[in-house]
């Protein structure tokens, strides 16, 4: 190894001194050094020489400090250690200070990372990553499962395993359909889903987008789908009427792109998070990371940019008439937008912590839900809520109003769904019956050319224990489990005549269900999680957006 001499040194020093206007320090350390007799080249030595061996001798340090740390992440670079420590401190004690450093800089990450995805997707990617943690442990249930399954295939022919499995489905519930039984159903379709795929036939994948997909909606006129994605941008595409029959419809014709940022589009404070269409179908509004709500025409022209949030928007939602916009953002507001003037009407601050749904319950009156635990109700010109609703123990995660607006629905992570009204102070119906956070729920249809016109409401519910669950909502009461799953679930959709429901999973697949009988109709499995899924108007379409960047259209005709 090369070293240096002390009459080296002494010269840097002298120099040093002398370049930085310490004259008589410099004159009294070179005549007591005796630089004047020092063989060295003064015309050889560049300015700042001591500063730069100095610094090229730390960076040595850092690097060898570093690149014997087995932990080590070449990616990253050597800032964890300052120069004082480098002066003051050997190779080892520096390698212990760069593992507790690393150890402190991931935390941060989870940190910085949780606070980052505190968006829509971004919640469905955090609770994900938790659900993800417990992996291992549901495999080992699983083979605990599987190991008693095995025993009990030794003493059942295969016949015989089908014919239980179709009484478990055709029991005495049967008779009065999945709605109608006096006891809830617990239905299973192990046996029965690997026979309902999907033909390839009746799917068309939309490809285009470049990250994940985290929000879907046909247009209530017409048959435009929409898609908002982690890439900055929104599309519509233009679905063509009858049978899918294609694998992609990306060509110039059929979709519109809906940039969010000009020039690049990886950048992820746009990141779509939600998005709505107008009762008419003619606009398109769309929510994004960077707290702005935008809103489109069906030919992608941006007609206003609505901007006073100082969060992301985390949901966004069209009243009836058309007229206002309702944004709930993780600054804790939410607001009303005057659509037609492009500015705000009113912004109600009254949560304590992130807004994470809004809904309206009629064109002048919503709720807001919050990581609070709190439920406000409130309307257009009031300064403080119409109503509270407290009695969640965790983040309220989804509110929805029933059709006729009086009863409202709420899901939380303290494994709770549960029905207000606004006679009432406290809940009406408490309801139980998961066990794990409920992500997301579903009010059926009701009116004329609805299987419901005549019957009683039914709410539908998704959790995270990969069960779906439909309620009897006068009764508050659990009318059926719907176990196809096997991964949590963050989508639920009722077709518009209330017959079937469609429901998305982090385990890739859509399920359509017959309420009537209580069991899978239709599967179709893709190639990533699955955020959101949506009928179209008709109710012969599902369309689903998938973590995989992709958007796939599903043909349903029964």
């Amino acid at each position: 190894m090369a070293s240096i001499t002390s009459v080296e040194l002494n010269y840097l020093v002298f120099r040093y001194l002398q370049e930085s206007g310490f004259t008589h320090s410099a004159f009294a350390f070179g005549y007591e050094a005796g630089i004047n007799k020092c063989p060295i080249d003064g015309n050889l030595v560049p300015p700042g020489a001591l500063i730069t061996f100095v610094q090229k001798g730390l960076q040595y340090l850092e690097m060898e400090a570093n690149l014997n740390n087995c932990d080590m992440d070449l990616d990253e670079d050597f800032s964890f250690l300052q120069p004082l420590d480098l002066i003051t401190k050997d190779v080892r004690e520096l390698r212990q200070m760069i593992i507790e450093k690393r150890k402190s800089l991931q935390k941060d990450k989870v940190k910085d990372f949780d606070k980052e995805h505190d968006g829509e997707h971004g919640r469905v990617r955090e609770k994900e990553r938790h659900e993800r943690e417990k992996e291992s442990e549901k495999d080992r249930e699983r083979t605990e499962k599987d190991k008693g399954g095995e025993k009990q295939c030794l003493d059942q022919t295969d016949s015989q395993i089908v014919t239980d499995q179709e009484d478990k489905v055709t029991g005495k519930h049967e008779e009065n359909g999945i709605l109608g039984g006096p006891e809830p159903m617990d239905i299973s379709t192990t046996a029965t889903s690997q026979h309902c795929e999907f033909p390839k036939s009746d799917v068309t994948i939309l490809e285009g987008h470049s990250s994940e997909v985290c929000a879907c909606a046909f247009s209530p006129a017409g048959c435009l789908l929409a898609s908002g994605s982690g890439d900055s941008t929104a599309r519509i595409w233009n679905i063509a009427e009858g049978r899918c029959g294609s694998t992609s419809q990306n060509d110039a014709f059929n979709v519109v792109v809906l940039k969010h940022v000009r020039g690049r589009t990886n950048e992820k404070s746009k990141d779509v998070t939600t998005l709505d269409w107008n009762g008419e179908g003619t606009l398109l509004a769309t929510g994004s990371y960077d707290g702005q709500a935008r809103v489109w025409d069906t030919n992608g022209e941006l007609k206003s940019t609505l901007s006073k949030h100082k969060g992301p928007i985390f949901s966004l939602k069209w009243n009836k008439k058309g007229d206002y916009l309702l944004t709930g953002s993780c600054d804790k507001t939410a607001i009303v937008w005057d659509v037609k003037t492009e500015e705000w009407k009113q912004q109600f601050e009254f949560h304590s912590g992130p807004t994470l749904d809004v809904d309206w319950r009629n064109n002048v009156s919503f709720a807001t839900s919050s990581t609070d635990n709190i439920i406000h109700v409130c309307k257009i010109g009031e300064n403080r809520p119409i109503k509270t609703f407290a009695g969640h123990q965790g983040e309220v995660n989804c509110v929805k109003w029933d059709p006729t607006g009086s009863l409202l629905a709420s899901c939380s992570d303290d494994i709770t769904a549960k029905i207000w009204s606004m006679k009432h102070e406290k809940y009406v119906h408490d309801l139980k019956e998961h066990s794990k956070e409920i992500y997301t729920l579903r009010w059926s249809p009701t009116g004329p050319g609805t299987s419901n016109a005549n019957q009683k409401l039914v709410l539908a519910s998704a959790s995270f224990d990969s069960t779906v669950k439909l309620w009897d909502v006068e009764l508050g009461k659990l009318l059926s489990s719907l176990n196809g799953h096997r991964e949590p679930v963050y989508s639920v959709a009722f077709s518009p005549n209330g017959e079937y429901l469609a429901s998305g999973s982090l385990d890739k697949s859509v399920h359509v269900w017959s309420l009537k009988e209580g069991k899978i109709l239709r599967t179709f499995t893709g190639k990533g999680g699955i955020f959101e899924v949506c009928w179209n108007k008709e109710g012969d379409k599902i369309a689903a957006c998938f973590a995989d960047n992709t958007v796939c259209v599903l043909d349903f005709r029964m």
